[in-house]
């Protein structure tokens, strides 16, 4: 491995990124020095705009979709960058590349009659049953990541508020809503009866062995919940799809910023893509809850 790409790697887990992120970054770049030894190039500062150019196109070529491609083309700008800011290149070779055109796509998520099948698929007759009841109710109401709420611990879970350690160990608060407080703390009283006496580690969510849940786990929580509410095939029934759930309804009430907050994104490039999914209708409804005028009337005594 090139010694550029071996201390990049190494920076990126010493700012503490995730196992996924480390991942994906390790796989994009040892995928593009493969190519470019093949190329005969030894030496990092040998690349030119012309060997990335001819990777990408490579790359299209395979099958590999645009939205693909240019998760390759974030990876080796960032990668270069890093290059240029610690000296081992002088010119950067991404410098004049841009990212494929992507075709932009309105997010397909469940409807309302879907959503409440699934929050009261599971019930409370049995410790695991109440568990995942918690868990989807969880995921619908506050539009966590499943990586997120697997983290959670009892400390986490406040009065009005849930913490979350999201993305690149950032924390945020999650509102805590009456109704899903109802859901936990019935799933509270079942868990504690059901680990009496028993040693567990501090997580919210555990299995039923008492052990840290997975992230399959949550997945096959929603899929089996899914099959049997008869959710639309072409909807993926994911801890993700309630992400984008629970996304598209704050966006018919909040501005986007607020939004961005809320979903724990780091760019709101990634929040806009819910933009699309306001209809003309949805956006008129919107107006009036936030037109000045009807607030100044309400406001006033």
């Amino acid at each position: 491995m090139f010694l550029e790409i071996e201390d990049y790697l190494f920076d990126c887990q010493s700012r503490g990124l995730s196992h996924k992120t480390l991942k994906n970054y390790r796989n994009h770049l040892i995928r593009f020095e493969k190519y470019i030894i093949g190329q005969k190039i030894d030496e990092m500062r040998k690349i030119q705009p012309i060997h990335i150019k001819k990777f990408m196109k490579l790359k299209q070529d395979e099958g590999c979709t645009n939205t693909y491609c240019n998760s390759i083309y974030k990876v080796l700008k960032v990668f270069f960058e890093y290059c240029i800011e610690n000296e081992y290149i002088i010119k950067n070779p991404m410098k004049n590349i841009t990212p494929a055109r992507e075709e932009k796509k309105i997010i397909e998520v469940f409807n309302d009659k879907e959503v409440n099948r699934l929050i009261n698929y599971y019930d409370y007759n049995n410790y695991l049953n109440a568990r995942n009841k918690a868990i989807v109710n969880m995921m619908f109401d506050t539009g966590i990541r499943t990586t997120e709420l697997i983290s959670i611990t009892n400390d986490d879970i406040q009065v009005d508020r849930i913490k979350i350690n999201g993305k690149g160990a950032k924390e945020r608060f999650v509102a805590l809503s009456v109704e899903l407080k109802k859901v936990l703390r019935r799933y509270e009283k079942i868990k504690s009866n059901y680990f009496y006496g028993k040693d567990i580690p501090n997580n919210y969510f555990l299995s039923r062995t008492g052990r840290r849940l997975t992230v399959e786990t949550i997945e096959r929580i929603f899929k089996i919940a899914g099959e049997e509410c008869k959710v639309r095939e072409n909807i993926r029934c994911t801890g993700h799809t309630a992400r984008h759930y629970f996304a598209t309804k704050m966006m018919q009430t909040h501005d986007i910023y607020t939004v961005q907050k809320m979903l724990g994104h780091s760019s709101i490039q990634n929040t806009e893509k819910y933009i699309a999914t306001l209809t003309d209708e949805k956006l008129i409804d919107k107006g009036k809850i936030t037109s000045p005028l009807m607030n100044l009337k309400g406001g006033r005594k």
